[in-house]
């Protein structure tokens, strides 16, 4: 079947304006950058080529059957034309026009690419990733922000949601799972902008975080013996820190027989239980009607029977809901929350809660303390590694004052001569508050090996 013949109807990105000679120009690496700064003849005819094509039966083939195809028609044209065009530009010009009409155009390189866990679009010249870590430019640019907008609403209405001046933020998410922030002028000044959480193909568990140094194997075996005697868990963090990481390596060791409710804004955990039941938020429509909140979710999960309830990250009034549910059986819940430390990942659970509720402080932090065991915190440190930093339980109230006990707390020791930070964990002997559920479980005797051995 083929995608070609000569019509009049552009079914391609609209018209891009000519780069003006002697603009400057970001370092050029990548296919897209030659093939969009060239000199006008290559955008002529990419708009030729761009004539040609019928997009019904573009989407219809094979993404390496359309480039072969895309190929043909650019050499017919240039042929024509009497263009002087290498084999190397063709490629690249109809890979260009393949990730336009299929895919997300130049940042299909990126998405592609397992070394890149951040794609950041500042506007047309302007991209960066994250690879291990640190933050670089990235050798990609689009033609201009009306390119950066078509991508960003190609995203967004792949997963029913809108992004435009009257709605000018989104949160979605790529095939893949990755999660997608977009934010659309007046609220961007310059151009539209784009923030790419990747997804990541390879799944770690936490043998897979202790050989990338998040943590020690006894650190590992602690989290896992966590998970496993239905301890009620909150993972702290900055963003970027690798929270959700560790949530769903923890998530392995659940019991398959459990009944599992996410909660989450944009859906991105990758629990591989096989009774699991995925919520996911919906804004307001068009109307100003519509809007499913998180809230809405964690109230309605109560009513689905779950063993477990997962709230991908705590950020309003639904932290009332989930201190409700993990105070009436539904031990084993786990969430994530940004905060700083341990301590600061209770008061912003406290501010939360009073923000929707005129509650009593002591009421609140009654209900924090009945509900939480352990507060893990991770944190992105300056080397680009994340770790676990603090291993907290929440042990109970003494007046109006939550009471906890650092289980075992990272302590810097020093750098070594690749830049590394290097430390070691010191470790609580006291009995934890939630001794009775491991040896309910029969894991005291474990929990106290794998103290001594972190």
């Amino acid at each position: 079947m083929k995608v070609f013949g000569r019509r009049d109807i552009q079914a391609g990105p609209p018209e891009t304006q000519t780069v003006p000679a002697g603009a400057p120009q970001p370092p050029a690496a990548a296919a897209v950058i030659e093939v969009a700064a060239a000199e006008p003849k290559l955008h002529a005819l990419r708009m030729r080529v761009l004539k040609q094509i019928d997009p019904v039966l573009a989407a219809e083939l094979p993404r390496h059957e359309l480039r072969r195809q895309i190929e043909s028609i650019t050499h017919e044209i240039a042929d024509e034309e009497r263009v002087e065009i290498s084999a190397r530009e063709q490629a690249r010009l109809a890979e260009e026009l393949v990730n336009d009409m299929i895919g997300f155009g130049p940042l299909e390189a990126l998405l592609n690419d397992d070394s890149v866990a951040d794609i950041m679009v500042n506007g047309p010249n302007s991209v960066f990733v994250e690879r291990r870590g640190r933050l670089q430019r990235a050798d990609i640019r689009f033609r201009d922000a009306e390119h950066i907008a078509t991508i960003a609403k190609k995203i967004a209405a792949r997963v029913g949601r809108r992004i435009d001046e009257s709605s000018p933020m989104v949160d979605a998410r790529l095939p893949d799972g990755s999660r997608v922030n977009v934010v659309f002028p007046p609220l961007a000044l310059d151009s539209p902008c784009m923030s790419i959480r990747k997804f990541a193909r390879r799944r770690l568990d936490l043998d897979g975080l202790v050989r990338n140094g998040a943590m020690t194997p006894g650190i590992g075996r602690l989290l896992g013996i966590a998970a496993r005697c239905r301890l009620n868990i909150i993972i702290s963090g900055g963003t970027g820190s690798g929270k959700t990481t560790l949530l769903n390596a923890m998530s392995e060791l659940i019991d398959h027989g459990e009944r599992i409710i996410t909660v989450e804004d944009a859906a991105e955990l990758q629990l591989q239980q096989p009774h699991v039941v995925r919520l996911e938020t919906r804004p307001e429509n068009l109307e100003g009607s519509g809007q499913v909140t998180q809230r809405d979710l964690v109230r309605n999960a109560l009513r689905m029977r779950p063993d477990r309830i997962i709230i991908g990250e705590v950020r309003g009034a639904e932290a009332f809901d989930m201190l409700q549910a993990m105070n009436t059986g539904h031990d084993g819940s786990i969430s994530t929350i940004h905060a700083n430390t341990a301590r600061d990942a209770l008061t912003r659970i406290e501010n939360m809660v009073m923000m929707g509720f005129n509650l009593p402080v002591r009421a609140i932090r009654t209900q924090i303390v009945g509900a939480l065991d352990l507060i893990i915190q991770v944190q992105r440190m300056r080397d680009g590694g994340r770790r676990i930093t603090q291993v907290a339980e929440v042990c109970g109230l003494e007046e109006d004052v939550v009471t906890m006990n650092d289980i075992a707390r990272f302590e810097f020791d020093r750098e070594d001569v690749q830049g590394r930070i290097q430390g070691r964990y010191v470790c609580s002997v006291a009995r934890p508050s939630f001794l009775g559920r491991l040896e309910y479980f029969g894991l005291d005797r474990a929990w106290a090996a794998a103290l001594q051995e972190a």
